[in-house]
């Protein structure tokens, strides 16, 4: 074998294609749409590299079309999350043991398959199974999953090369072990790139996954484990499977092995794993590492020395782009009453110029929230909403679900900062709005900071330099992401790390080298030279 300190390719983002009208990839994603309306695919489980299907077949279908049937996907149970767990320690050895670039060149390739061969299906699944319009799906299941892959790379070659100093006739050294044991990867529908990114990044640094996705996001989550079987990730590395979470967790966070979670979801549900695992501590051979993004209540924060116009597309973008299905969506913003007229005004009118439809129609902006568990719990809010005397409806509040769950952008305007739209996460296409007097800037910006026990993204709208600096300060610990003039969404891998403290999660910031080092245990090796022959120091000999 040969030997040698390897220079990985240098990581550069992904450039986002624009689906065109007449353009390649606009072709190509319509192609690979029909495709997967013209079939109902099969999704297994994959076990130790082998499919695997049970009795229990649930049906898959778009949010924005719920009667077409675009394939099943089948339920696996107890039995089956034991089986990824021995999957998993039975490949670990060999895993870990193989030299760090060659499993980085299992990612680097799944990164290329996806930017090329793959890129169309990647998005048409996502487009279809999680109702993304074309450029929503692009930013996400195509670019944002292969910058993940590429620069987690160069974030481990990092990692590797941090070594100590060493002292005459010592040689020190650190190594980066995986963790001892296996590593749970629970990912989201909202962004197929989380899906794939947090078992692949566990997985990088030498440890073996089992991977529960959402259920409403396997469309996708099939595709990325066709493309890692394609780049050659080896069969135990990464165990897919669909069981429903309570069963999974009774397995899982009960087993001695359990070496950590790696976590996006809603709040309630991580700090019910968070206490689980408190409470089944004993039983592990080491402490799990706990590393989850949770939710949000994101805030944007307008100055009346703000831009009107830049104000409004901030809103109408970081609240409703993707149906405002994103931990990062703008949800409360506190505008000056002197700036609010020519804010309402623009917002609409984009509103007004916005359509709302299927994604296969290029021309819909807004498509349908993920399911009608979804559709329920957002429109109790806005009836809710329509009967109080605290609120009025600026724009939206219409739905339809008879075809797809289609939910119209929704402003509310508030008149008390406390009303629980501008409190509690709703996790849809509606924004809530406070009107505030520039008089009272001061007190607004202690209410941003104590409204939500959310802490994930938030923004200042502002041309006045001094109140950029004092809000950026004021508000250090309300947000992990914090945005200058810009809406509160849209990270970027290596550009922008993401996540988010208080309840929004750990804030270990996936897309940078924090979240890759939760996933190895480092252990320090001195080796002495010349070894002393005797415990006698100088300053024991007598005058």
């Amino acid at each position: 074998m040969s030997f040698g300190i390897f220079n990985v390719p240098t990581p550069v983002n992904e450039p986002v294609k624009e689906y065109r009208p007449g353009s390649p990839e606009r072709e190509a994603v319509k192609q690979a749409l029909q495709d997967f309306r013209s079939q109902e695919t099969d999704i297994p489980m994959y076990i130790n590299g082998q499919e695997i299907r049970t009795d229990r077949k649930f049906r898959v279908a778009p949010p924005h079309d719920h009667q077409h049937t675009l394939g099943y996907f089948y339920e696996g149970d107890a039995q089956h999350v034991e089986q990824a767990i021995e999957a998993a320690l039975s490949a670990k050895d060999a895993w870990a043991s193989l030299s760090w670039e060659n499993r980085a060149s299992i990612f680097l390739k799944a990164a290329d398959l996806l930017a090329g061969p793959y890129r169309s299906r990647i998005n048409a699944a996502t487009m279809l199974g999680q109702s993304k319009n074309a450029y929503q799906a692009e930013i996400d299941s195509a670019c944002e999953l292969i910058d993940f892959l590429r620069f987690n790379v160069h974030y481990a070659d990092e990692i590797y090369r941090q070594q100590p100093n060493s002292s005459p006739g010592v040689w020190n050294r650190l190594e980066y072990r995986p963790l001892e044991g296996f590593v749970f990867a629970l990912t989201p529908f909202n962004f197929t790139a989380i899906a794939g990114n947090l078992p692949t990044s566990a997985a990088m640094m030498g440890n073996t996954v089992v991977w529960k996705p959402a259920y409403t996001q396997v469309l996708s989550a099939k595709v990325i484990m066709e493309v890692l079987q394609v780049a050659g990730l080896p069969d135990g590395v990464i165990n897919l499977i669909y069981v429903d979470g309570p069963v999974a967790g009774e397995v899982i966070f009960n087993h001695p092995d359990f070496a950590g979670i790696h976590f996006t979801g809603s709040t309630g549900v991580f700090q019910q794993i968070w206490g689980t695992i408190g409470a089944n501590i004993h039983k592990y051979k080491s402490y799990p590492r706990i590393v989850g993004e949770t939710g949000g209540k994101d805030f944007v924060l307008v100055h009346e020395s703000a831009d009107a116009d830049e104000v409004a597309t901030g809103l109408v973008r970081g609240a409703f782009e993707y149906q405002g299905q994103k931990c990062s969506a703008a949800s409360r913003a506190y505008i000056p009453s002197t700036l609010w007229p020519a804010v309402e005004a623009k917002m609409k009118q984009f509103l007004g110029a916005i359509k709302m439809g299927v994604t296969e129609d290029f021309t819909n902006f807004i498509n349908a929230v993920i399911d009608e568990r979804a559709f329920k719990k957002i429109t109790a809010y806005i009836d809710e909403a329509k009967k109080s005397d605290q609120v009025r409806i600026v724009a939206g509040g219409n739905y339809d679900g008879s075809k797809g769950y289609f939910i119209e952008p929704t402003v509310l305007q508030v008149n008390d900062p406390a009303y629980r739209t501008m409190c509690e996460e709703i996790f849809g296409p509606v924004l809530s709005v406070y009107i505030y007097e520039p008089a009272d800037f001061e007190e607004i910006i202690q209410v941003v900071n104590t409204t939500s026990p959310y802490a994930l993204t938030g923004s200042i709208f502002a041309k006045d330099r001094y109140v950029v600096e004092q809000v950026t300060k004021q508000l250090q610990n309300a947000a992990g992401n914090f945005y200058i003039n810009d809406k509160p969404t849209g990270a970027v891998v290596g550009q922008q790390p993401f996540g988010g403290a208080r309840a929004s999660g750990t804030n270990d910031k996936a897309g940078s080298a924090l979240n890759l080092y939760r996933w190895v245990s480092a252990r320090t090796i001195k080796e002495t030279y010349v070894s002393p022959k005797s415990f006698e120091y100088p300053f024991l000999q007598a005058e």
